[in-house]
């Protein structure tokens, strides 16, 4: 896994929780897209990266998805971790 090497962006405030979470669970892009998209989101991995990095709005159906994969709930990942 590469460092982020640019600076988080500000188009939506779930990102860093994501990886947070991603990490905590020890899951790498590739599985939690994967399992984004067994539950009806098609997203890919450079598309999950720019959510992650906040330089792409977050769709409503991918925090659904994200809170269901992590087992939170949708409010979670808008508060600090």
């Amino acid at each position: 896994m590469k460092p982020r090497t640019k600076p988080l962006g500000c188009r939506n405030a779930i990102g860093a929780n994501v990886t947070k979470l991603r990490r905590l669970h020890r899951m790498s892009q590739q599985e939690l897209a994967a399992n984004m998209q067994l539950l009806g989101v098609d997203i890919n991995i450079a598309s999950l990266s720019k959510l992650e990095g906040q330089t792409r709005i977050a769709l409503d159906r991918e925090v659904y998805a994200i809170a269901r994969i992590f087992d939170v709930s949708m409010e979670d990942l808008f508060r600090e971790l």
